[in-house]
Parts: C-alpha cells; sequence; structure tokens
C-alpha cells in the first residue's frame, strides 16, 4: 500500500483522538452520600482526562473511598499512593462534618498540599479542627505549634485561580446553604471545557437568595457554547421534606425549578448535553430510591441524570 493509502487509513482515527471530541475530565467518587453514613461521604477527585493530577472537591470520605476505588480498578496500586501522589489538593465547600472528616483523620499521612476555601471554611478548620484540642494543627496558620503540611489558600468570590500541580484552575461562587450559613460551588477549567460541582444549596426561593441566579448566569454561557461538561449537584431529600427543615438542601422538586431558571437562561437544546450528577443523596436506602424515582418522574426537560457510585470512575 502506498504512503498515501496509509495515511487516509489512519487520518479518520486520529480525527476521533483529539481532546475536543472526548473526555475532558476524569472523576473518582470517593464518596457520594450526604450524612450518617461516615464510609461515603461527599469526596470528588477531579483531574483532566488521561492524568493522576486530582483536586479534591470536599472530603468528607477519603481513606475508605480510596479503597473502593482501587477495588473497582479505578486506581492502582496502593491507597497511600492515591493519597500522597494523585490527590494534589482539596476545594472545601464548606466546613460541616460530613464534607471535612476525611480530610481531618488523613491528615497525619497525607503530604503537603493546599485547601483551596472561602475565608469563614478556613477560620473554621484553624479554630474547630485543625486545633491541638481536637486533633493536630497541619495547617500553616492557627494555633501553635503549626506543622505547615497543608496551605490555606483564601478564595475571592469570581476570581479565577489555578490549581497547583493539576493543570486546571477554578473560579468559585457562594452559596446559600440554609441562611446566613454560606457553601460554595467550584467551576474547574481545563484548557476550554468546565466542570462545575456545587456544595450543599437550598433553593433561590427557599433560600430567599439570588446565588443559584448568579450561578447560573455565569456558567449558561459556557452551556451554549458546549463547553460545560457536567454538573455536580445535591438532592438531600424527597419532595415529603417540608421547605422550613430542609436546612438549605434540595428536593427533586427544587432542583427541577432551578433547572427550568437555568434552561430559560442558556436554551433547551445545549442544557440536554449537560450531565447532571445528583450528589449528596441522604440515607436511608428506601429515601435515596424514592429521590431517584421522583427525579426521574420529574424530568420534563429531558435532561441526563447521572447518579455516582463510591469507586467508579467516570469520565466527562
Amino acid at each position: 500500500m502506498s504512503i498515501l493509502g496509509t495515511l487516509l487509513l489512519v487520518l479518520p482515527i486520529f480525527i476521533k483522538a483529539q481532546p475536543s471530541s472526548g473526555p475532558a475530565f476524569n472523576i473518582v467518587p470517593l464518596g457520594v452520600k450526604g450524612g450518617l453514613d461516615e464510609s461515603n461521604l461527599s469526596a470528588y477527585m477531579i483531574a483532566p482526562a488521561g492524568t493522576n493530577t486530582y483536586i479534591c472537591a470536599d472530603a468528607g470520605t477519603i481513606g475508605y473511598g480510596i479503597e473502593q476505588a482501587i477495588r473497582r480498578k479505578s486506581f492502582r496500586g496502593a491507597p497511600a499512593k492515591v493519597l500522597k501522589e494523585y490527590i494534589k489538593g482539596y476545594l472545601v465547600s464548606h466546613a460541616h462534618l460530613d464534607h471535612v472528616a476525611g480530610l481531618v483523620l488523613n491528615s497525619p499521612e497525607d503530604t503537603a498540599k493546599n485547601i483551596y476555601a472561602f475565608p469563614y471554611v478556613i477560620n473554621t478548620l484553624k479554630e474547630k479542627y485543625f486545633t491541638w484540642e481536637s486533633w493536630a494543627n497541619f495547617a500553616n496558620e492557627g494555633e501553635k505549634p503549626i506543622l505547615n503540611k497543608y496551605k490555606y489558600i483564601t478564595l475571592s468570590e469570581g476570581t479565577e485561580i489555578s490549581l497547583d500541580n493539576t493543570g486546571m484552575s477554578m473560579k468559585p461562587f457562594v452559596l446559600s446553604h440554609s441562611y446566613p450559613y454560606e457553601s460554595a460551588a467550584f467551576l474547574i477549567r481545563n484548557k476550554e471545557h468546565y466542570l462545575l460541582y456545587l456544595g450543599d444549596t437550598g433553593a433561590d426561593a427557599v433560600e430567599h437568595s439570588q446565588k443559584m441566579l448568579t450561578l447560573w448566569q455565569a456558567v449558561a454561557p459556557l452551556i451554549r457554547s458546549n463547553q460545560l461538561r457536567a454538573i455536580f449537584i445535591e438532592v438531600s431529600f424527597p419532595n415529603d421534606q417540608p421547605d422550613k427543615q430542609l436546612f438549605g438542601h434540595l428536593t427533586p422538586h427544587w432542583l427541577m425549578q432551578e433547572m427550568d431558571v437555568l434552561q430559560n437562561l442558556c436554551g433547551a437544546g445545549p442544557l440536554k448535553n449537560v450531565n447532571i450528577v445528583i450528589t449528596h443523596i441522604k440515607p436511608p436506602v428506601w429515601k435515596a430510591k424514592l429521590i431517584r424515582t421522583e427525579l426521574q418522574a420529574a424530568n420534563k426537560l429531558g435532561l441526563n441524570l447521572v447518579f455516582p457510585v463510591q469507586g467508579k470512575k467516570m469520565f466527562f
């Protein structure tokens, strides 16, 4: 066969392999549930596709989640290698225990890395967790003696910063998590592609806020341009949970209300191309099943709903 003929055979494979048409992110959920089950709490390792340079969005469960990921063949090697070498830093949406317990408990065995968070989160870590009365101060600020393992990186809303040693950057947004308490969303960028991770949040109508609207206005252009690959967003309770007892969380009803707002901003077609990853579903099992059923019944927009599994790698 001629050289030209060989090139013609190879060319279609080369085109399919271009990054713009393939996955932009690897995601390994170390924990997917909300509250109660200490072995499976919110923590999502996120890296550019084809790499092991992960940022961990929230850190409720770390050690056991890594073991589950190895069992599912999402990682090879020892758990210590994943903890120490693959996780390059932590994004902490808020300082509730089910989002930071894994970070605190695994800190003696961890390596030096950054903790990215808003000031109110860092203050809680400094004053409540990384103290010598409750644990030990593995960070670079706070109660002495300071062990200087972790470095606090203070975030400013809407300001994009690089995530060290990952090849990615991130822009943070403030969320309302049972007013006046606040949480955070992280818009993570890998070159021209984006992934949006939300910590715990209530709907604007319930929280009497416009924080979700501000977030949707920021990401709508990325959805229209097909640059946003996925939205990780919580649904903690089924629809029968009274609004006064949501405590800054979403139900299937309120999620779909927020998706209606987002669709009005970006259009129906582009939104269907975004993976909507449902996080923070609270036990017991029968309530988790009910939430899934209610989400699927309420999905009039035809959204691509994704239910993550602890330790099972995803590609977006």
